[in-house]
């Protein structure tokens, strides 16, 4: 009997009894003020005058018509230069203890996001709230005895300015609390291994000590990390190692594209969760098995904006234009895209992360990812978000019955016509030109502007299939190799270039 598992599950249930009535709207306007209330004596909340906007009749209001929209760009030139040079009470009062790095899936420079150790515990603070949203997938008590394994980038931190800098899982993953250390897997000693090869490595040479119930990752590298036990042992599934395998916590992209190959590594279905974490915060997660949406963490540490999805607010390079109207998460609607704007315990102020979000259900703050602002395919007017295309994918998928567990693709000019130029990533062989018809068909019934851009600029469409390891090895060759990393789903011309030469020199 499951003694320790059944009062741990007791526990997570008996929150539910005492939890308050959830209002996402009152939550915000709390967590604003409070935002403001604690760097109204910083650099940046004097010259934006918070203590002004904290006596104003309409705080929400008063904000977004005095503090400007920022990417990464535009705050770390004007602020974060200075945080990262060492300097206090720039953008939250302080120093970052941390910087979380981060390339994205569009820079080719890393990124660095301070850290302070109000996220760190903004952070630890919402995977608790997820821990205890596990009481609605109705998992078995035995399940809150099993070993979890978090796959992310290295827990090796360099110093730098006095400050510990790596990728935020990896922050995340060396702060977690004492009392969780003997659940978390691989443990301390190979998550601070660099090397993504070696770390796998280790993992597969160690995995029949364990009792996995639960994974955690972003699916590209969780499934390779996931093939390379099965090689090592000569597995016919993960199962035949990990019996008590239940639950895949998933997050950094859409599970759909990766749902057919992920699902061939095991050997029983297992519960699949969503998350959403990026290096600037725990943003939502998967609060109940009956949608695959995400809840909006409404009251720890970050604020919410939400900027309606035109092409009229969005510039060439993805930013906003800074007259765009940010709504409230009182003000939002259902089936809209919104760019996603935060504000957070960090000193991020008004802050573009580069995603586009649509809300499920008002009432309960659950969201979709929809795409990024810098992945919009809208050349020549077709208008095709990243949901759009990873719909395709997996209709290509069920068409063909193959697995694709990776693509990208560019809207490339050839002879002065335009091409929607797709890479798809499978160990398959699918007639070529069966496949771009069904793909060209498809978006044209998914989407009246693509409809409309074929009949116009959009000459058509072409297809290529290379082996999904060509996709993981691009990302080795830039350093990327495992934690955060995502492959680009779509590349402007110049950056599709590299990646044309690149898969040449794979053939």
């Amino acid at each position: 009997m499951a003694i320790i598992g059944n009062i741990i599950k007791g526990i997570i249930h008996a929150t539910e009894i005492i939890s308050s009535e959830f209002d996402a709207a009152e939550e915000q306007r709390e967590v604003l003020k409070d935002l403001l209330e604690t760097a109204k004596d910083t650099k940046f909340g004097e010259r934006y005058s918070f203590k002004d906007i904290l006596k104003s009749d309409n705080p929400e209001n008063t904000f977004r018509d005095n503090v400007p929209f920022n990417d990464y760009n535009q705050i770390t030139k004007n602020w974060w230069k200075d945080v990262q040079e060492g300097k206090k009470d720039i953008t939250w009062p302080g120093n970052p203890d941390y910087f979380a790095l981060s390339s994205g899936t569009t820079g080719k420079t890393s990124k660095r996001i301070p850290v302070t150790n109000a996220m760190v515990k903004s952070i630890r603070n919402a995977g608790i709230q997820q821990v205890l949203a596990l009481r609605n997938f109705d998992l078995p008590a035995d399940f809150f005895e099993k070993e979890i394994m978090m796959l992310g980038s290295s827990t090796h931190l360099e110093e730098h300015n006095n400050a510990l800098e790596g990728e935020i899982s990896g922050i995340s993953a060396s702060n977690i609390p004492f009392w969780f250390q003997n659940y978390y897997k691989p443990g301390k000693e190979i998550a601070q291994i660099d090397d993504w090869d070696q770390r796998v490595q280790r993992i597969a040479e160690k995995a029949a000590d364990w009792d996995i119930g639960a994974l955690s990752g972003i699916p590209s590298w969780i499934e390779l990390m996931l093939k390379k036990v099965i090689d090592y042992h000569g597995l016919k599934n993960i199962h035949e190692i990990w019996p008590n395998l239940q639950v895949y916590t998933s997050g950094g992209v859409a599970f759909g594209p990766y749902e057919k190959s992920f699902n061939a590594l095991l050997g029983k279905p297992i519960t699949v969760i969503d998350t959403y974490l990026a290096s600037e915060g725990f943003i939502a997660f998967q609060e109940r098995p009956e949608t695959d949406a995400m809840k909006l963490v409404t009251d720890n540490g970050i604020y919410f904006e939400f900027v309606p999805f035109k092409p009229e607010y969005i510039q060439t390079d993805g930013s906003l234009v800074q007259n765009a109207p940010s709504l409230s998460i009182s003000e939002v609607e259902l089936n809209q895209d919104y760019v996603l704007v935060i504000s957070t315990v960090a000193g991020a102020w008004r802050y573009l992360i580069g995603d586009t979000i649509e809300f499920t259900d008002i009432k309960r703050a659950e969201i979709k990812i929809t795409g990024r602002t810098k992945f919009f395919l809208n050349t020549v007017g077709s208008q095709l978000s990243v949901n759009k295309l990873d719909d395709a994918v997996q209709y290509l998928e069920k068409e063909f019955n193959i697995e694709i567990p990776e693509y990208t693709l560019c809207a490339n000019r050839i002879d002065d016509d335009f091409y929607h130029c797709w890479y798809l990533g499978t160990e398959s062989e699918v007639d070529n030109t069966k496949l771009v018809n069904s793909l060209d068909n498809f978006l044209k019934d998914a989407n009246k502007n693509y409809k409309i851009a074929r009949s116009k600029a959009l000459e058509g469409v072409k297809v290529k299939t290379v082996l999904p390891s060509v996709f993981h090895d691009w990302s080795g060759s830039h350093k990327k190799k495992g934690g955060q990393v995502k492959m680009e789903r779509v590349m402007g011309q110049e950056r599709f270039a590299e990646w044309e030469a690149f898969v040449e020199s794979k053939l």
